[in-house]
């Protein structure tokens, strides 16, 4: 069986993540989302909030886990049998840092592989970072988030 991960903060989770998270479904048995707990940075939603609009979004994709992890993503890897690891990019500056990445992964745990897979055209400017500050100055989000995440959006920012 083919366990896949694709780990991010996903504060908050926007349709690149979303169409990243459908491709990859589609290339393993089982794709576990992990969410990670960086205590280095304070988010906008929760932990478990970020677990409930990754689970809203995906409800109808079926070899979806939803998980949270601190620490080494290798570890996580590790305890969940996963042989992939998933990394979306959306431009040549994100393959520099992710390559690094992928490959000090590699050298920790041989076990995965780390593939990439290239954010759609329509997504290649998105960030979660960018939804924030629009969504704070009480921006319209719809284009870049699904619904649901677009009206937690609204009540985390008293925007509605």
């Amino acid at each position: 069986m083919s366990i896949s991960i694709y780990p991010g903060s996903f504060d908050p989770v926007t349709l690149g993540h979303i169409d990243i998270i459908k491709r990859a479904a589609k290339m393993t048995d089982v794709l576990i989302v992990g969410v990670l707990k960086n205590s280095a940075k304070r988010g906008l939603f929760t932990i478990e909030e970020r677990e409930d609009l990754l689970r809203q979004v995906t409800k109808d994709i079926p070899n979806i886990e939803i998980k949270s992890f601190d620490g080494l993503l290798v570890d996580f890897a590790k305890e969940n049998n996963a042989n992939t690891i998933v990394r979306g990019l959306r431009a040549i500056t994100d393959f520099d840092y992710e390559l690094q990445m992928a490959q000090t992964n590699r050298a920790l745990y041989e076990g995965a592989d780390t593939i990439f897979i290239p954010t759609s055209i329509e997504y290649s400017f998105l960030s979660s970072t960018t939804v924030r500050e629009i969504a704070s100055l009480g921006g319209d989000v719809s284009k870049f988030v699904a619904p649901y995440v677009e009206e937690k959006l609204k009540e985390k920012y008293n925007t509605k």
